[in-house]
């Protein structure tokens, strides 16, 4: 029986490197001289701190993005474009809310143009293997989080690819049904006779790499770099309760907390506290220009009750317009007051194309319109699905329902022209 550094391999990296312009003209490195290789017949778990470039070099990986610098290869071939035989799962399920389970899965048939048989094959197949029998004419609405795991795994599983990707596929759903999908994941895996043969995958959970990897990829952040890389020769099945188990737990915890702990909030007070992402108040920019004129009109100033009063809102909606206006620095709130600043005086006299120029200004001093906006530079011809903006967006605002979060993303983005969005096509581009 050959041994896994015996095993063919399927992708590889030499050197990768990632860097992209800031909004402020400076260059940012996000991934530097990455190297590494992906076997024919194992699991290898990309685990490291926020920020570090995970996520990134899973798609660049993937072929998604192309690095600044370095070279992937696809069993010894340079890449171009996609790289074959690749499904990917995200950590939002990106379902079709208009279809159903069954209806989700065969999607990703469409394009392979295989006979009818094949494909009703495929997908009876893929549900069967993921648990889903008895609810292929359900819909998103009417499954749970797991159940809506499960499709997304099943789509990916039906092209039959020689490698699964997965960003963090557990992380938004309850812990006992994530424990239950990845002993389901590694058996599907462990009896998928090659398709897929082998699986990478981005987590944030120690005790998920253990359970899941035979190989750990440490990074390190400000720039992402390879650590160190951890051999996981426990055998499976694994248990979670089992001394070795838990060995390997704790000698992973001492090499990550050694430098930097993986994806921990930053303690107040230190010099990173600056990059905390602030949530966007669910607003439209037309209620933010509208208040601000409206506060100019009325000498500038007033008591933010009497202004909810006069300004029509009910009172919730109003204060978040007033963070809103706030967050783009046209107004202060000391105490129980809105009071427009010099900047908020100066946007109000504007017209409208010249509000939209400050207004697009101010959106690109706001940490998550800058993550988003490089995200989108660098994406291969610079589009990105709404689906991975989601996906980001969840990482980066991981107490927020992130459609809603994206909802509110575009439409500040939209009106100061920083970003476009079709949604026909569902694709994110610089304006």
């Amino acid at each position: 029986m050959e041994t896994l550094a015996q095993q063919p391999v399927l992708l590889s990296s030499e050197h990768v490197t990632q860097r992209f312009m800031m909004p402020s003209g400076k260059e940012m490195t996000v991934l530097d001289d990455i190297s590494l290789e992906i076997r024919k017949g194992e699991i290898v778990c990309l685990i490291g701190p926020s920020g570090c470039g995970k996520s990134t070099y899973l798609r660049i990986l993937a072929g998604l993005i192309r690095p600044s610098g370095g070279t992937v290869q696809h069993r010894g071939e340079p890449l171009e474009g996609l790289t074959p035989g690749v499904a990917m799962v995200f950590q939002m399920f990106a379902l079709f809310p208009w279809m159903t389970v069954w209806e989700n899965v065969q999607s990703v048939l469409v394009p392979l143009q295989l006979p009818a048989d094949e494909v009703q094959h495929r997908v009876s197949s893929v549900i069967r293997m993921v648990g889903l029998e008895g609810f292929e004419e359900a819909y998103p609405r009417e499954i749970s989080g797991g159940m809506k795991q499960r499709v997304g795994i099943a789509r990916g599983l039906a092209v039959k690819p020689e490698l699964l990707f997965m960003d963090e596929p557990f992380s938004s759903i309850d812990a006992l049904t994530a424990e239950s999908l990845r002993g389901d994941v590694v058996d599907i895996w462990d009896e998928a006779d090659g398709e897929p043969a082998s699986i990478v995958m981005v987590s944030h959970d120690i005790k998920e790499v253990v359970f899941m990897a035979d190989r750990v990829v440490i990074f390190s952040a400000n720039p992402g770099r390879i650590r160190t890389i951890v051999q996981n020769t426990l055998p499976r099945p694994r248990d979670y309760r089992n001394p070795e188990f838990l060995a390997m737990v704790d000698y992973l915890h001492d090499v990550i907390t050694s430098n930097e702990l993986p994806d921990v909030p930053v303690a107040v007070g230190t010099a990173q506290e600056a990059q905390v992402l602030e949530p966007l108040p669910p607003v439209q920019p037309s209620d933010v220009v509208s208040f601000v004129e409206y506060l100019d009109s009325h000498g500038g100033q007033g008591d933010v009750f009497v202004l909810a009063h006069e300004f029509g809102k009910e009172f919730s909606s109003f204060i978040n317009i007033v963070k809103a206006a706030e967050m783009l620095d046209f107004v202060d709130t000391p105490k129980r007051r809105a009071v427009l600043t010099p900047l908020g005086y100066r946007f109000s006299s504007m017209e409208t194309d010249e509000q939209k120029v400050l207004w697009k200004q101010q959106l690109l001093t706001l940490n998550i319109f800058k993550a988003v906006y490089a995200d989108v530079q660098v994406a291969r011809n610079g589009i990105l699905l709404d689906d991975e903006v989601q996906d980001q967006l969840a990482q980066l605002l991981p107490n927020e329902n992130p459609e809603f979060a994206f909802q509110t993303l575009i439409a500040w983005a939209r009106f100061g022209n920083l970003l476009a969005f079709d949604e026909d096509s569902d694709e994110v581009s610089l304006q």
